[in-house]
């Protein structure tokens, strides 16, 4: 005779194949019976079956998480990979350089004159999203806690670096010397393409390995430097907060890979693609941190002065209306009137999403109102319908639904700033505020309004079929048995890819040591029988 969670244990450890246990149960204890031993086994032999033809038909070996030797490979050659390059390329910028002193001299300039005391409170505000805020809404999944914040803490980490090169290359690299200069604002940008990739991992999320998530962020700040070479300078848009470039990008980018990545089997871990209380809660402390730092995101590398300022206000408002939208919808759905947590997490933000673009634009508090106000009721529409309709008629298992936060919003805000931009005029602007805040300069200096409208809409398009089409081939990387991801019975678990503590109740003997007090009370023995059936 064992005790119930030890017998658990063993079963389990024994049997890690099988979806569930029966067990005699007596006065003292549970008993595994020959039943339940063969039905093990029975199970087992099918999932062999099984698991045999999905390696026929990838002619490779049986998925394990095993990543021993892949993940330190990886780790350690890309780490010593980007010691090289930023030897090579990266050098501090003027500002952080020992030679301000002499530049600031030179230009009669102060330290306050330093771009350091003007853009780091707000990185600060953006590097607490990434990695506060994106790690912990992650947490939602009942035994995947610690891949959400973890694996998003590896991604951050890793991506930062990346993105320090790449946005490099195509933004700031001196011909001159062949270098790279990075200060503040390079800080902010670099972790404004990691958002990208993390933005993608939620998709994904329960369902990659911590390589393919190195992989999916190799790729993703690749390319999101790419496509945001091409919006900003080559098609000269505006998109202070991201909508196109960030949400729009990484949201279609990780469904794309997500669909190719399609398990048919997933229900086999269905019992942990869920919730449970307490990671709820920690879930809504990454919403709680994302909802307030959103205004220092779509705010941190606008013009100094109006347009930072606007882009705080616009983006305040926004989410402040997204709130109350998504609690109606949500409350509405349920046939009580209950609410729904995944909602209150998520369709609290898409107002913040949608007005990353037209965030630094004339858009009029109301208008920011009226656009949180529509992105709180699409947002929790699509958490309601369209997420069950694209795992049922399109394969796409979009396990933290980014494509009703960030791809839907992203899309949609830019959109949103190509009408905003269409419509400005003068009379609202002013003829220097227009140029400023569109930067109508140099070669663009005799671009309207409307043609810049249309290249806002164009920028849209562009990052759509960068998503998806880049997402595509990504996703077929991944496809290769080669990367330790789990098998489908194994998702959603963080037992795959960490060491986990024990369980308490499994090391604590069954034993109510408290229970002197309730020595000459009529409901002895009804507690004990409640406390061990508990």
């Amino acid at each position: 005779m064992i005790g119930p969670h030890l017998a658990r244990e063993w079963w389990r450890r024994s049997h890690p194949k099988t979806s569930s246990l029966f067990i005699k149960d007596d006065d003292r204890g549970l008993e595994v019976t020959d039943e339940v031993l063969s039905k093990g086994r029975s199970e087992q032999h099918q999932h062999r079956v099984s698991t045999m033809g999905n390696c026929c038909q990838y002619m490779g070996p049986q998925k394990n998480t095993y990543v021993r030797v892949s993940l330190p490979a990886v780790c350690f050659v890309w780490q010593i990979a980007m010691v090289i390059l930023f030897g090579v390329f990266i050098r501090y910028d003027k500002e952080s350089d020992t030679h301000w002193v002499e530049h600031k001299k030179h230009e009669n300039l102060t330290d306050l004159d330093n771009d350091f005391y003007f853009r780091y409170p707000s990185f600060q505000d953006v590097h607490v999203m990434i990695f506060v805020g994106f790690g912990f809404l992650m947490t939602f999944l009942k035994r995947y806690s610690y891949g959400g914040v973890g694996f998003n803490f590896l991604i951050a980490s890793f991506g930062l670096q990346w993105a320090l090169l790449m946005q490099g290359w195509f933004h700031s690299l001196d011909p001159a010397t062949g270098k790279i200069y990075i200060g503040v604002e390079s800080l902010i940008n670099a972790d404004f393409c990691c958002a990208g990739s993390l933005i993608a991992f939620g998709a994904l999320l329960g369902k990659v390995s911590p390589v393919q998530t190195m992989v999916v962020t190799l790729f993703g700040i690749t390319l999101f430097a790419v496509e945001e070479y091409i919006i900003l300078d080559l098609l000269h848009c505006r998109d202070a907060g991201g909508s196109m470039v960030i949400h729009c990008f990484g949201g279609y980018y990780g469904l794309a890979i997500s669909w190719v990545l399609y398990r048919p089997n997933l229900h086999q871990s269905k019992n942990l693609h869920g919730s449970i209380y307490h990671s709820d809660l920690f879930a809504m402390i990454g919403t709680l941190f994302l909802w307030m730092f959103w205004p220092s995101f779509n705010s941190a590398i606008t013009d100094h002065g109006d347009g930072q300022h606007r882009a705080a206000i616009n983006t305040y408002i926004a989410l402040a209306s997204s709130v109350l939208t998504a609690v109606a919808i949500s409350s509405l759905a349920h046939k009580k009137g209950k609410l729904d947590m995944v909602h209150i997490q998520n369709a609290t933000l898409a107002g913040g999403v949608a007005m990353g673009t037209a965030a630094e634009f004339m858009i009029t508090p109301y208008g920011a109102l009226i656009v949180g106000f529509c992105m709180g009721i699409i947002s929790t529409f699509g958490y309601l319908f369209i997420t069950p309709f694209l795992e049922k008629y399109l394969k796409l298992q979009d396990t933290c639904g980014v494509h009703n936060l960030h791809a839907v919003p992203g899309m949609l805000g830019g959109f949103i700033g190509a009408i905003v931009a269409a419509a400005a005029s003068t009379e609202v602007y002013s003829e220097e505020g227009l140029i400023n805040t569109f930067d109508f300069e140099g070669k663009y200096a005799n671009r309207g309004v409307g043609t810049q409208g249309g290249y806002q809409a164009a920028g849209t398009c562009v990052s759509i079929a960068f998503g998806l089409v880049g997402g595509a081939l990504v996703g077929l990387i991944l496809k290769f048995p080669i990367w330790g991801d789990p098998a489908d019975d194994n998702c959603f678990d963080d037992e795959a890819y960490w060491e986990l503590p024990e369980e308490e109740e499994d090391i604590l003997p069954p034993v109510l040591e408290y229970n002197n007090h309730m020595i000459n009370k009529q409901d002895i023995a009804e507690s004990n029988f409640t406390m061990e059936e508990t």
